[in-house]
């Protein structure tokens, strides 16, 4: 079984050595870098099959094909309050685009509580975890396609 992307569990890890106030603004920082979904792979209005079911902030996912077979994925975020979704957004595209969709479909929900700790509340821990999900599920799509052809 394919373990996580080493991008990602590198970022997981860095995480992991922090106390809460530096995490926190570490994922600040994060929901700074946040870009939104480049026009050239969506634009507003966003159609329902890229949002995230369960998340507040209205968060979208798409990912597109790269030339080596693998993806890059990109989020939009539309509440402007939404942080969190925007520092998993740009984490996950910071270190999932590029890797192989094996790793990425290995990639388990529950890193945002990794990220963000126990204190994430149930419906912030859902909606966040629900964009790792949507991301999976492209690689896991991918990865389903080319095995029929």
């Amino acid at each position: 079984m394919p373990g996580i992307p080493q991008p990602l569990e590198e970022l997981l890890q860095q995480l992991d050595n922090l106390d809460q106030q530096e995490r926190g603004a570490f994922l600040i920082e994060l929901a700074d870098e946040f870009e939104t979904v480049p026009p050239e792979v969506a634009s507003r209005p966003y159609p329902d099959n890229h949002r995230v079911p369960k998340c507040e902030s209205e968060a979208f996912v798409w990912a597109t094909d790269r030339s080596d077979g693998a993806l890059d994925f990109h989020f939009a975020v539309e509440n402007p309050h939404g942080i969190s979704a925007r520092a998993v957004s740009a984490a996950l595209a910071e270190t999932l685009s590029g890797q192989p969709l094996e790793e990425v479909a290995a990639v388990p929900p529950d890193i945002v509580n990794r990220m963000f700790g126990r204190q994430l509340s149930m419906g912030k821990g859902e909606g966040l975890a629900g964009i790792v999900e949507m991301a999976t599920y492209f690689a896991h799509r991918r990865l389903r396609d080319r095995a029929a052809t």
